[in-house]
């Protein structure tokens, strides 16, 4: 039986970020909080750190209401330019670079970040965060299925294109993935770095109360989509899915990271 697909307008009328966030990250309860966020955080603390990659403008596509993805990204890029589809993402995105003092708060993520790198006191973390909001320039709507996904805004060519969970929402198929991946293209400079991390075998999840739909990918599928969009695959990896409480939650059986570059020459 085909999963039901959540349209664009599903998630303007049902995606609450506040839900999202403690449903998935809170401390102690969200049930990405340990296994998802030690994977992605240690691949991104090893992508991003010394004799990795750097460069001068990042590009954070669909971010959703979170930052901790770009928290060792901040430390080797000048300018970063975030992004989401979502009004209420966004603003909350903006909150959290504002300090809002109801902002979302992703310190216990900070922390181990930090912890990563070798420098957990709180000053460093304080640090971090402030690092952070300086290198975040730009808050953009942004739409993987429009034909050009930032229009009407003019974007730079960027060194890097980061996203975590989430293509797998907007896009209905493996067709639409890839194009995704190929419209991802004109972002980037050449032998420019794409660097995508989230979950496979997933066909749903929920954000409180409310049911989302999954594109459920395999690695299979991943390889043929980077491969046929034009890039060149330099790591992929799969994590199988270790902590099988929340499966009613949201169904993955693994995570994934991929990084991949742009060819220098066409």
């Amino acid at each position: 039986m085909q999963t039901p697909y959540s349209t664009s307008q599903t998630y303007i009328d049902d995606f609450n970020p506040l839900d999202y966030y403690q449903t998935y990250y809170a401390t102690e309860k969200g049930i990405f909080f340990g296994e998802w966020t030690e994977f992605v955080l240690r691949n991104l603390h090893e992508t991003f750190g010394p004799g990795g990659v750097t460069g001068d403008i990042l590009i954070d596509f669909g971010a959703g209401p979170t930052i901790y993805h770009l928290l060792s990204a901040c430390e080797v890029f000048n300018t970063i330019i975030t992004s989401d589809f979502l009004e209420q993402n966004r603003k909350q995105l903006e909150k959290w670079l504002r300090k809002d003092p109801d902002a979302l708060d992703w310190s216990h993520i900070v922390k181990y970040v930090c912890e990563l790198e070798g420098n957990s006191n709180g000053d460093n973390c304080e640090k971090k965060e402030a690092t952070l909001r300086r290198k975040v320039t730009k808050v953009l709507k942004c739409d993987a299925l429009a034909k050009k996904p930032y229009d009407p805004v003019p974007m730079p060519e960027a060194d890097c294109l980061i996203s975590c969970l989430c293509l797998e929402a907007p896009c209905r198929d493996l067709e639409d993935f890839t194009n995704t991946l190929k419209k991802f293209q004109e972002l980037l400079k050449p032998g420019g770095h794409i660097i995508i991390q989230s979950v496979l075998n997933c066909t749903f999840y929920y954000v409180g109360s409310k049911w989302f739909s999954c594109l459920s990918l395999t690695k299979d599928d991943l390889e043929k989509a980077f491969k046929e969009a034009g890039y060149e695959i330099v790591k992929l990896k799969v994590k199988p899915r270790s902590e099988k409480s929340g499966m009613e939650t949201a169904d993955q059986d693994s995570y994934y990271y991929i990084h991949a570059r742009k060819p220098q020459k066409p």
